[in-house]
């Protein structure tokens, strides 16, 4: 480490000024608490850009400011990236890349914005671009964990995590059946390709997002690049009709609708109509460019155009769902099955879900999956019970009720000018895998584990809904041998997939067969905590 006594200190932010204003607060309590500790440790903190008195921040909130802060830091500087709130990774990618000095990647342990998330999607986005980086996090900045490794990046310039949960598959045996079964479904997945629709890349600057496309075409699967304004366009000529058409079945279905009449704060029904338009387009869409899957980005673009995709999402993921028909009437389109949505374009995320659907069709098990943010979490009687939340794009399938026990609020006005509702709802209790698809040294790799989705008292839920996004739904999940530390440490992106299997046992069995298929589809493969091999 150099002998350096001050600490420079980014902070990224978003895009978005009402988010960057109102997380402020957040952001600045987080950063007085850090520079006290690194006071007790003899170092000072210099910001590397001031607080703006007339954007009422002082957040990095664009790619070229970054750039341009970046030109007055020494690039062999010891350097903290603090991050309480959810951040846009490329404001600081570029010159990440170039910062010679230690990089430590720093967030709250909080669920109110969220920083964990923005950290997790830098983390994984340094990953993805070869930058080397530690990383540390804590709610108060003066627990044993956080002094010890925030001293160890100060002598050392590197902090040393715990990753003895992770096992790397091809040192593995796993029984020949599973492994025969997962293979053979590899291969034909492979083997008949599948094309992802894409509205338009890079959402929230999640470089960890995009895969190349050499490594998409490898696994079988390619890209039909489409444009959000092309859904829009698509939603014009959707009629009223069949817009209400969609907006009854919810209805019919018992689908919760919270409405009023402001549009600047309220969920509408002419916003959830704009929406059941939204859905109609996408899925008329798909059927024309024959996608297996798509993506909406819906930040940047559509977010000035139309109410939230969430409900849109949320809808898609779910076998049972609102008919549409062709435009012509003559079709019913992806009759009877999901078309799965990868949320916020993430297509790591898609990669993993279209599999997963297919692979749990072949099963025999219920095939709905989703993304979710590996949002914060605590501990509950003798278990740590994460907070996995999403915008919306969780099937009503995993909820306690199904359709009759999901609702759909108004998404926060600072995030979503436009509205919108979400698909919100409880995960049902159950067992799960959980993976992750992401880029590290070039290749792609995945990691799979195993969980139990737990029913926490309401007030409890209630509780931790009001720490986080309440009008989001949630997934309250214990993480089989991989601890909070462990998990933040490896985990390389703010998302999680998830998918129901209908035991335990078979919970184990399911993430043994679907390792075996990502490694067929020449994806690198560990296997997380206690999957059991036989």
């Amino acid at each position: 480490m150099p002998t350096h006594r001050t600490i420079q200190l980014v902070a990224s932010g978003d895009l978005r000024l009402s988010a960057n204003q109102t997380c402020w607060p957040a952001q600045k309590a987080m950063e007085d608490a850090l520079a006290k500790a690194l006071k007790a440790e003899g170092y000072e903190v210099k910001r590397a850009h001031p607080y703006d008195a007339k954007k009422k921040h002082g957040f990095i909130a664009s790619q070229r400011e970054g750039i341009e802060v970046f030109r007055t830091i020494d690039p062999d500087a010891p350097l903290i990236v603090a991050e309480a709130v959810w951040q846009y990774s490329h404001h600081v990618l570029a010159g990440l890349t170039t910062h010679r000095g230690p990089i430590l990647t720093v967030a709250n342990w909080s669920g109110q914005w969220p920083g964990l998330v923005g950290l997790l999607n830098l983390n994984a986005s340094l990953t993805k671009a070869g930058v080397s980086y530690s990383t540390l996090w804590s709610e108060t900045f003066t627990d044993p964990f956080f002094k010890n490794g925030l001293r160890e990046w100060l002598d050392t310039g590197s902090v040393t995590h715990d990753q003895s949960h992770v096992r790397d598959l091809s040192l593995l045996k796993i029984p020949g059946d599973d492994d025969t079964l997962g293979r053979d479904f590899g291969r034909r997945f492979r083997n008949n390709k599948a094309i992802f629709g894409v509205f338009d890349e890079g959402c929230m600057g999640m470089y960890n997002a995009i895969v190349p496309d050499n490594l998409f075409h490898s696994t079988g699967c390619f890209k039909e690049r489409l444009s959000q304004s092309t859904l829009y366009a698509a939603m014009q000529t959707v009629s009223d009709d069949d817009a209400a058409a969609v907006y009854a079945w919810l209805k019919k279905k018992g689908l919760q609708m919270q409405l009023g009449q402001d549009e600047a704060t309220e969920l509408t029904e002419p916003q959830i109509l704009l929406q059941c338009k939204m859905y109609i387009a996408a899925v008329r869409i798909a059927d024309e460019f024959g996608c297996d899957a798509i993506g909406i980005q819906y930040q940047q673009g559509l977010k000035d155009l139309t109410p939230a995709s969430d409900l849109v999402e949320g809808m898609l993921n779910n076998a049972d769902r609102p008919p549409v028909h062709s435009a012509d009437g003559k079709r019913i389109l992806f009759e009877g099955e999901a078309l799965p949505h990868f949320n916020e374009v993430d297509e790591c995320a898609g990669l993993d879900g279209l599999v997963t659907y297919r692979l749990w069709r072949e099963l025999g098990f219920a095939p709905e999956n989703t993304l979710h943010d590996l949002r914060w979490g605590q501990k509950y009687n003798k278990d740590y019970v994460w907070v996995l939340l999403i915008s919306g794009a969780a099937p009503p399938a995993h909820f306690i009720g199904g359709w009759k026990g999901a609702s759909t609020e108004r998404q926060p006005s600072m995030y979503f000018r436009l509205g919108g509702g979400t698909m919100k709802g409880i995960s049902k209790p159950g067992h799960i895998v959980w993976s992750r698809v992401f880029v590290m040294d070039g290749a792609l790799h995945c990691d799979i584990g195993v969980a139990e989705v737990v029913k926490l008292p309401a007030e409890e839920t209630d509780r931790r809904w009001q720490e986080t996004t309440p009008q989001w739904p949630i997934m309250h999940a214990v993480l089989k041998g991989v601890s909070r530390d462990q998990m933040m440490a490896r985990h390389k992106s703010n998302h999680i997939q998830v998918v129901y299997t209908p035991n335990e046992k078979q919970a184990h069995r399911a993430a043994r067969i679907k390792a075996a298929a990502m490694s067929e589809l020449g994806i690198h493969v560990s296997l997380c905590g206690d999957v059991k091999l036989g």
